[in-house]
């Protein structure tokens, strides 16, 4: 379904969020790379699709290596494209997020958005996330809540459920994929689910805020060193 929808994955993008999605990346890069130490630090972004969180992290700080990982083949065509014109040195690979292929404690942080919700099996992948990182390391999630409640959510429901689909088909070609994201976002965890999820796989200092009066939410989680005990 994803490498249907490649070659118009961008414009949806931009057009379907009226451009604010944007201001989420950008929210998510600062809050993941808020502790990656400078010059030798290493981000991983799951689920990457096209690279658009990859190439915000590494406008943000060139100095870090970022690594950018999708199971769908022709999503990462479009990404590596995409950095050869910008003359961006990020790293594409074919990977599966719940079996990632890299050794335990590799990356500082990982982030990845909007993308948990379409693992078959979502904690493999929180559980594949905390190992990849290193001790110190954060993990960044950009997700869709369940539509917030109030007039405003009603109004979003409807476009969420009853435009989007709409427009999203039309213009891709595909209107199943487009169908899906309503559907995947309302099956999925509420945000303090998805903190519940994050603790059992061994994060801490875990927390959420929403965006955009509640239409995504950023969710932060670390690995916390343990503490030293002293010698009697």
């Amino acid at each position: 379904m994803f490498s249907d929808i490649a070659p118009t994955y961008d414009l949806l993008n931009g057009v379907l969020s009226f451009g604010v999605d944007r201001r989420w990346r950008s929210e998510a890069a600062r809050a993941a790379l808020a502790h990656v130490p400078r010059v030798s630090g290493a981000v991983l972004d799951v689920a990457t699709g096209t690279g658009d969180l990859a190439f915000t992290l590494k406008r943000q700080r060139p100095d870090v290596r970022v690594v950018g990982v999708d199971f769908a083949a022709p999503m990462l065509d479009l990404a590596r494209l995409k950095a050869a014109k910008r003359g961006a040195d990020i790293e594409f690979e074919q990977a599966d997020g719940t079996a990632l292929p890299y050794p335990d404690a590799t990356f500082d942080a990982v982030t990845i958005a909007y993308g948990l919700r379409n693992f078959a099996e979502p904690d493999a992948g929180l559980r594949e996330f905390r190992r990849v990182l290193k001790t110190g390391g954060r993990l960044t999630i950009l997700e869709f809540p369940p539509p917030p409640a109030g007039a405003f959510g009603a109004l979003f429901r409807f476009y969420f459920t009853r435009v989007l689909p709409r427009l999203g088909g039309l213009v891709s070609g595909a209107p199943g994929a487009y169908a899906y994201l309503p559907e995947s976002v309302l099956a999925f965890f509420t945000p303090e689910a998805l903190d519940s999820h994050l603790l059992e796989a061994g994060f801490e200092r875990v927390e959420y805020r929403l965006q955009t009066f509640g239409v995504s939410a950023l969710h932060v989680a670390d690995v916390v060193p343990k503490p030293v005990g002293r010698r009697t």
